[in-house]
């Protein structure tokens, strides 16, 4: 093989043995020289050193490749970094309920990366009191002034009045950024936060107030995203006052949102996509759409979903994701919403120990979410509420037995007692909601097992004893993959899981992963154990 140059080293010689190599993908700091033993024909790294034209002396090595410095920060696309204000390019996901709470936000934000507060399933007026805790404590978000931050807007097909009030809440406040999860549709309200504050600047450069980040899962959803709003919406939200003309008219030059979060096999709603599949198909679109519409600006797509190790991260990487999106990990932080008792039920999980379930939210249309299995009966008793509503027409229509058996082992109150709850909450939540109920005896069914769905997991929140096995914890298989990976190390109590040392050391190790990867494609004998990055304190 032809050198490149040659390698004269300084106080430390080239490694050939494996354990030197192994030795090596951990100083991913330092640059690293492939070098080739012209009288074993072995190929080895050095470090340090020097490189040059010609063989100076003796002791000179033939130099095959040079790799450069590796750090944590580079693995993404700089220009996520730099538009965002943040050092890494790593997120924490919107766990629902303020399970993602301020404390997780304000923790990852001060470490250089972006954290969403989980505001889905809150009132309005909660979510309002803690936006105005997360702009005390870290700022308005802007990038470049400290941390930054953002918030969950979710669709809420059944409570479209929720969802433009919670984005009202952001447009007032200046919340930066939103993570948009569960949309199957462009909604008036999200399209109305996206381009509310869109100016030209005296150069002709357009300049966007607010940042969507779409969570997306399938290519249709994603097309809408990656395009403009439709003309008729944006009238109809100039004619209500709700964006100006100007605003409307830049809008139809971008698209809704310029970061694409593409969501594979993950916890809570998802399509259990595999990544591999499905993150270049959206990269393809992004770019065709981009090039059809004509925009100037790049669009930045990252990867969620199955990420719970340094292999995985790395692997998002190694696909192109602009930043990662982590969640099922998060969930078992300290800094997490959910309690001591389902934070230790989720550091039991395995890989498997998942199963799809209905959604509280998107109950009637049969939309799942996939939620821990193990140490809990909600997925199964779910799935029983969702087979009752599909077969039968009214809580009235249910046999006997059944109904004891519903109000014996999942609602634990009679039928009749469990409507009166129910109709009480959403008295105060949105009469509407009742008097469809009290005209249509399969909505008022909805109601009532929606209700079991949405208070199982505030009993995981709040772990409520007598409920535990009706906790329900969003979880996919990344939560499995990580307790396999911290097993004997210092993240493995439940205790130590600070959501910050999880993100330093998925990069970290994601670093040293990838590194040794870019050695093994230079022809170097890396040995299997430099693939598995350990996990350690980080500063």
């Amino acid at each position: 093989m032809d050198p490149i140059a040659f390698w004269t080293p300084g106080s430390q010689a080239p490694a050939f043995d494996p354990a030197g190599i192994h030795a090596t993908t951990r100083q991913i700091r330092t640059p690293a020289h492939v070098v080739h033993d012209p009288r074993s024909g072995a190929i080895g790294v050095g470090q340090g050193g020097q490189a040059t034209g010609r063989l100076n002396g003796t002791g000179g090595w033939p130099l095959l490749a040079s790799l450069p410095a590796l750090y944590p920060e580079w693995l993404g696309d700089r220009g996520f970094c730099e538009v965002h204000g943040v050092r890494f390019p790593y997120v924490t996901g919107a766990m629902a309920n303020g399970i993602a709470s301020t404390a997780i936000v304000e923790a990852i934000g001060r470490a250089g990366m972006l954290g969403f507060f989980g505001a889905a399933g809150l009132s309005p007026e909660r979510v309002e009191a803690e936006i105005a805790s997360l702009r005390r404590s870290l700022g308005d978000g802007r990038a470049g002034e400290g941390p930054v931050w953002g918030s969950n807007l979710i669709h809420s097909p059944a409570e479209p009045a929720v969802e433009a009030s919670v984005a009202d809440i952001y447009i007032r406040h200046g919340v930066r950024r939103v993570s948009a999860a569960a949309y199957m549709d462009l909604t008036p309200m999200l399209v109305r936060y996206a381009f509310t504050g869109v100016h030209q600047l005296p150069d002709g450069s357009i300049h966007r107030r607010n940042h969507v980040f779409a969570k997306v899962s399938r290519p249709e959803v994603a097309a809408r995203f990656l395009a403009p709003p439709a003309g008729d919406l944006l009238d109809r939200l100039v004619a209500s006052g709700q964006l100006t003309a100007d605003e409307a008219r830049l809008a139809r030059h971008l698209p809704v949102a310029e970061d694409i979060t593409v969501e594979a096999d993950s916890g809570g709603h998802t399509d259990n996509r595999p990544l591999t599949a499905l993150f270049p198909v959206i990269v393809a679109m992004r770019d065709r759409l981009a090039a059809r519409h004509g925009f100037a600006r790049p669009i930045r797509v990252g990867a969620a979903g199955g990420l719970g190790t340094p292999t995985a991260v790395a692997a998002a990487f190694s696909l192109g994701a602009a930043y990662v999106l982590t969640g099922s990990v998060n969930q078992g932080a300290v800094e997490s919403g959910l309690s001591a008792e389902g934070k230790a039920l989720l550091a039991q999980a395995g890989i498997a120990d998942v199963v799809m379930a209905p959604a509280a939210d998107m109950f009637e249309m049969g939309v799942e979410v996939q939620v821990l299995r193990r140490g809990t009966m909600f997925g199964v008793r779910a799935r029983r509420l969702y087979e009752l509503y599909r077969s039968y027409p009214s809580l009235e229509a249910i046999p006997e037995a059944e109904r004891s058996r519903l109000e014996r082992e999942i609602l634990r109150q009679s039928i009749d007692e469990a409507w009166e709850s129910t109709r009480r909450w959403w008295m105060d939540r949105d009469p509407n909601q009742v008097a469809r109920a009290e005209a249509d005896p399969h909505h008022k069914m909805a109601l009532v097992f929606r209700a079991y769905l949405g208070q199982s997991s505030r009993w995981a929140i709040a772990g409520q004893p007598d409920r535990r096995a009706d906790y329900q914890i969003w979880c996919g298989p990344a939560m499995g993959a990580f307790n396999e990976w911290v097993r004997g190390s210092f993240l493995e109590p439940p205790g130590q899981r600070s959501v910050v040392q999880i993100a330093r050391n998925l990069l970290e190790g994601a670093a040293v992963i990838t590194r040794a990867q870019q050695l093994r494609s230079c022809g170097v004998p890396v040995p299997r154990e430099a693939f598995d990055f350990r996990p350690r304190p980080l500063a």
